[in-house]
C-alpha cells in the first residue's frame, strides 16, 4: 500500500494541489496530514481522498470549520496521537509540538510515527519503531511531501513546487 505523507503546509493550498496531484498519478491510497494545516482551502483539497490528520500548533480549530469538515466527510482527530493501523502496520501521528512527544516517540509500541513541526524530513529508527517526518511546504529551504511503501518499507522524498 501506497501511503502519502504531508505537514506544515501552512495553507499552502496550490502547493497541496500539486502534492495531491503527485500522489495521485503514484496511487498513493490513503494521505496523512501530520498538522499545520493552515485552512479551508487546504481541507478542499483532501475532500474524496481516504485522508488522517492532526491538529498542528498554528490550527486554530473553531466550530464553523469543524462544520465544514462534516459537511465534506473528513473526520477530525479525537486525540493524539492518531493512531491507526493500514495493511497490517500500526501507525501513530503528532504534529510534533504535543507535550510528551519526545517521550512518546521512545515509549510507543508502534511500526511508524509519523510527524511534522520541525519542517525539516526525517526518517530514523528507535528500535523497531521507524519515525518520519515529510519536511513542509512552507518555511522550508527544500519543500517536499513524502510516499511510503508499506509493503517493501521504501520512503521516498518529492520535491513540491509553488504553483
Amino acid at each position: 500500500m501506497l501511503i502519502g505523507i504531508i505537514s506544515d503546509s501552512h495553507g499552502q493550498f496550490l502547493a497541496v494541489r500539486q502534492a495531491m496531484r503527485l500522489f495521485d498519478k503514484l496511487g498513493v491510497a490513503h494521505v496523512i496530514h501530520c498538522g499545520d494545516i493552515g485552512g479551508i482551502e487546504v481541507f478542499d483539497e483532501l475532500v474524496g481522498k481516504p485522508c488522517t490528520f492532526v491538529w498542528g500548533n498554528m490550527d486554530l480549530p473553531d466550530s464553523g470549520l469543524f462544520a465544514y469538515l462534516r459537511t465534506v466527510g473528513i473526520q477530525p482527530p479525537n486525540a493524539v496521537p492518531v493512531r491507526l493501523s493500514l495493511d497490517g502496520k500500526a501507525f501513530a501521528v503528532f504534529h510534533g509540538h504535543e507535550h510528551g512527544f519526545n517521550r512518546a516517540i521512545r515509549m510507543l509500541d508502534v511500526d511508524y510515527i509519523l510527524h511534522g513541526h520541525t519542517h525539516v524530513a526525517r526518517d530514523d529508527r528507535r528500535g523497531y519503531t521507524r519515525i518520519i517526518n515529510p519536511g513542509a511546504l512552507r518555511h522550508a529551504r527544500r519543500k517536499t511531501v513524502a510516499t511510503l511503501d508499506t509493503s517493501s518499507g521504501k520512503l521516498t522524498l518529492h520535491d513540491i513546487r509553488k504553483g
